[in-house]
């Protein structure tokens, strides 16, 4: 079958696993995370995604969109490994008066932009990103989704993920980006969970992508993504784990499977979202967010990123529609080989 994209991620966050939990989003960067990443140093995040990539590659996923910073690292991780990646230096911002043309991060961005776009015979393309809405002041915004409009780039960012419409006189956090021109980028963005209605409109008039993670906003509290609303809007919606600080796990089965799921429940309509929504989010729409016009699907033409699953395993038999086996049945153990480009990545638990 079409191998996975996992469109928004922390690879060094694998660090984190189990350290910060029951805990609520503010109270869990502040308390647990930030003061954590502040002990990270390169060397720690470069295996920390070697970490990521070999437990995406044992669950069939090719390429992953991340957000962090030691971005050279990760982009070091990337090369040697052979998956696919789109990495972007995450950007915040606290000061209203901020020179951008003096901004450490920014430079770091820019410099990661000039030095790794296309590297590897395209598996590595260079995202540019801003943290969130609550993370950054207009000015970085302006700046910052400039460049990416440029360049071409995607602009990576965390959205609508809080409640937040007092900080910026009722404006929602969509609205807030699209006022600072950031939607002149391509723009991926991560979570959607307290979208209005305007806010899907917007989304899919600019072309922008929405990144759906259930597990991750289901185990911090902050809600679900109106999948339904956007789908029918005309949304592209792919999915992505976020970091196992908050997911624990970098597995694209079990989001197709929770995210289906819970939006049933949330509906109260079980025929609403099909398997054929879940495996397109997983693959094709996936690769259509990271820019990768070739890849996502089985056919001619295309890059050569293929997985194959065990239907032999107890928990695949028996099977009628591989649609629904593989987003209800199937688990990331079933998977026997992942293919990057056409190159055995993964081979029966071997590497």
């Amino acid at each position: 079958m079409p191998a996975f994209y996992n469109v928004h991620s922390h690879a060094p966050m694998t660090l984190l696993r189990g350290y910060a939990e029951n805990l609520p989003l503010q109270r869990w960067l502040g308390e647990k995370v930030f003061p954590f990443e502040d002990k990270i140093d390169d060397e720690a995040a470069y295996y920390g995604t070697q970490l990521s990539i070999a437990e995406m590659l044992a669950s069939g996923t090719v390429s992953f969109s991340d957000m962090y910073f030691f971005c050279d690292d990760t982009a070091r991780a990337v090369a040697e490994s052979g998956i696919k990646a789109n990495i972007s230096r995450s950007i915040t911002s606290f000061d209203p008066d901020i020179d951008m043309s003096r901004d450490r991060r920014f430079d770091e961005a820019k410099a990661l932009y000039s030095e790794w776009n296309n590297a590897e015979d395209g598996r590595i393309k260079i995202d540019i990103s801003l943290h969130a809405e609550y993370t950054n002041v207009p000015r970085a915004c302006i700046e910052v989704g400039k460049y990416a409009a440029e360049h071409g780039a995607n602009l990576h960012i965390h959205l609508s993920e809080t409640e937040c419409k007092e900080r910026h006189g009722g404006l929602t956090p969509a609205a807030f980006f699209e006022q600072c021109g950031c939607f002149e980028a391509p723009v991926t963005a991560a979570h959607c969970v307290w979208v209005e209605d305007g806010d899907i409109e917007l989304l899919a008039r600019h072309g922008a992508t929405a990144i759906y993670n259930p597990v991750s906003n289901l185990k911090l509290g902050s809600g679900v993504m109106p999948l339904a609303k956007l789908l029918d809007g005309g949304v592209n919606v792919a999915l992505g784990t976020d970091g196992t600080a908050s997911n624990n796990v970098l597995d694209i089965f079990k989001e197709m499977h929770v995210g289906a799921i819970v939006q049933k429940g949330f509906t109260r309509d079980p025929s609403r979202i099909g398997a054929e929504d879940m495996l397109r989010a997983a693959t094709v729409a996936g690769a259509h967010a990271q820019q990768r016009g070739d890849c996502g699907e089985i056919a001619v033409g295309r890059r050569a990123d293929i997985i194959l699953l065990d239907l032999g395993a107890l928990n695949n038999i028996p099977y009628y529609d591989l649609r629904y086996t593989a987003v209800y049945s199937a688990n990331s153990s079933n998977v026997t080989m992942t293919m990057v480009d056409g190159r055995i990545l993964y081979e029966d638990g071997e590497f």
